[in-house]
């Protein structure tokens, strides 16, 4: 039998390069090799300040994006989180794991100092969510970034500890690594993020946007010389540039910058076109699919039906080992 992996997205609205570059670029190799669940996950998306009118158009976007990018909806199944029973694993889950090693976790800490003033019991109890979402479908292999591995762990142990104390029922799923799995910041600080703005571009975006949200990418004199940063502004259009160009026009612009005449301009534009380039395929193809709206409904119901026979499958066994039924 094929392994299983999944994989989700928070529903925040349209996708961007990071979330392509981090997730669904790697998602498309997997769909050819493994049975795949690929979410979008709305139930995550709440944790944080949001909107609820846009929500449903939000779930919406991610699931045109995912189509766009070229997932295909005959070998992976596409979910949408609130439509299967993750809430209702959760639960059980959350019943044998203590909170004193959730209000340990470091993505915890970050969120609250991030929404001071949003602390709340789902953003406590996300990676018990995120454990119910993977052990939901028995999934082996997760393709996560190395800031998801502190919640990995958690699904492990919990995973563990629901065997130890009911029966072998869990796989210990593992995180892997997928080609350009970390994805900097335009503003010359961590990686692309949905809630920090000026830091992404979008899938959606067009030349003149790709370009105007690079000018605005930090930089230096252009005659520091010496080895390309490790971070910072710089750093991370290096990083960018590596992603999207040949070897040689990389080598080009590493040459110019250790020899004191780059030109920022220059590179910018070069790895705008880049960017554009790969994206414009994308965004024609999610046209199509936006003028066929009955097509994109048929596929998430024909979806969610197989999804929740899975899910029933592993409900099933879970409340009758739990004592439930």
């Amino acid at each position: 039998m094929k392994k299983r992996v999944y994989s989700g997205i928070r529903a925040t609205g349209r996708l961007h390069l990071g979330n392509y570059l981090g997730a669904v670029k790697g998602m498309l190799t997997l769909q050819d090799e493994y049975e795949c669940v690929f979410s979008v996950v709305d139930l995550h998306a709440i944790t944080t300040p949001y909107d609820p009118k846009a929500l449903k158009q939000s779930i919406r976007d991610v699931i045109l994006d995912y189509l766009a990018a070229g997932l295909d909806p005959k070998k992976c199944l596409l979910e949408i989180q609130s439509t299967t029973p993750h809430a209702e694993l959760a639960y059980f889950l959350s019943t044998i794991y203590p909170v004193s090693r959730l209000e340990d976790l470091p993505t915890y800490k970050e969120k609250k100092a991030q929404h001071p003033k949003y602390v709340n019991m789902g953003l406590l109890y996300y990676p018990v969510l995120m454990a119910a979402d993977i052990l939901l479908y028995k999934a082996d292999l997760v393709p996560v970034g190395i800031d998801q591995e502190p919640h990995l762990e958690v699904t492990r142990e919990i995973a563990r500890k629901f065997n130890d104390m009911f029966g072998n029922t869990f796989p210990e799923p593992q995180r892997f690594k997928t080609e350009g799995g970390y994805v900097p910041s335009l503003l010359g600080q961590g990686k692309m993020s949905k809630s920090v703005e000026g830091s992404y571009i979008n899938l959606a975006d067009d030349l003149d946007k790709i370009k105007s949200k690079l000018a605005k990418s930090p930089t230096d004199s252009g005659t520091v010389g010496g080895n390309i940063p490790e971070t910072g502004g710089v750093g991370n259009l290096f990083t960018l540039l590596k992603l999207f160009v040949d070897k040689d026009t990389f080598i080009k612009f590493v040459v110019d910058y250790r020899e004191k005449r780059i030109r920022y301009s220059e590179m910018k534009q070069v790895l705008a076109d880049a960017i554009y380039k790969e994206l414009k395929p994308i965004q024609e193809k999610r046209k199509e699919f936006e003028e066929n709206p009955k097509l994109v409904d048929e596929i998430i119901e024909d979806h969610a039906e197989q999804l929740k026979k899975l899910a029933d499958v592993t409900m099933q066994e879970v409340k009758e080992k739990m004592g439930l039924l």
